[in-house]
Formats: C-alpha cells, structure tokens, sequence
C-alpha cells in the first residue's frame, strides 16, 4: 500500500508542480528522505488526490495559507507556480492574496505580493 500512496503521490505532484517538485523532494535526498517520502505519500497521494475539491481549488486555499503563515517563502513562490499550472489565473492570485490582508495583516499581503512578482520575473507572465 506504501509503494501505491508513493506512486500516486508522485504523479500527482508531476501534474501540479512538473519539475518543481521534483528538485524538492531531490533536495532532501541527501539530509532528510523520509520528509520527501512523507510529502509525497501523505501531501501528495494523500491529500491532494482526495475527491472534493479540484486542483485549481487546492492551490488556491495553500496559497492563502501560506501567505497568511507569513515565512514560508520559497514554498509560496512553488505553491505561485502550481497554481498558475493548474490554471489559476493571476488575477485570482491577486484576490487570494489580497483576501489574506484581512486575515493575516498587510505585512503577509504585501510579501505575498511580492513572492507573485518574483515569479512572474522568472516566468516573464
């Protein structure tokens, strides 16, 4: 059942995250494998592979909480990426980020905001 959670997990990080994800869990190869397991079987396999909500729907609701946790950048700008993978569009990123100042203060907002641009930098949207 491990291998299956593995399997599934891995195909649906590739679908969300493409290469992304994969130097992800690669960089944890070497100090911490199990946590790359562990995102993989339980994040991914898991989670992400529920029935209930779609795609679109879940990156919307990580991208709001990792804006609203505040320190969690280089997960942000991944999580920015999938979304817009996964057909987010940016003008609901804004909103999403936006919504958050109500939530999590403008500081968070505004970080947010600017983890969005840097992306689009990389991405040139």
């Amino acid at each position: 059942m491990t291998q299956d959670r593995f399997e599934v997990g891995k195909a649906r990080l590739a679908e969300i995250d493409g290469d992304a994800g994969e130097r992800v869990i690669a960089s944890l190869a070497d100090i911490a494998p199990d946590l790359g397991r562990y995102i993989i079987e339980f994040g991914f396999g898991d989670i992400y592979s529920r029935p209930g909500l779609d795609l679109k729907s879940r990156e919307l609701a990580t991208v709001a909480a990792l804006v609203a946790l505040g320190n969690a950048r280089p997960q942000l700008e991944v999580h920015l990426r999938a979304a817009m993978n996964v057909g987010v569009t940016r003008e609901e990123l804004v909103e999403v980020i936006i919504q958050m100042s109500l939530y999590a203060g403008f500081p968070a907002s505004i970080n947010g905001i600017a983890a969005l641009r840097t992306i689009e930098d990389d991405i040139h949207v």
